[in-house]
């Protein structure tokens, strides 16, 4: 299955609570943290809701 590689490179500070928890949901909550996770469409909407906090990567 494929993999995005998800890069945090916004703060959460001053956000709203909701977007602040999709970041933690991602497995995100430090600046310059990295995940790699499966490209589902639950994992998508959650990128989408704070893309831009984040630089997507695609794995292959």
């Amino acid at each position: 299955m494929a993999q995005v590689k998800l890069t945090q490179i916004g703060s959460p500070i001053r956000r709203a609570p909701d977007q602040e928890a999709t970041l933690v949901g991602l497995g995100l909550n430090k600046m310059h943290k990295t995940r790699v996770l499966e490209d589902t469409p639950s994992v998508r909407g959650m990128i989408a809701k704070v893309a831009h906090m984040l630089k997507v990567e695609s794995v292959d």
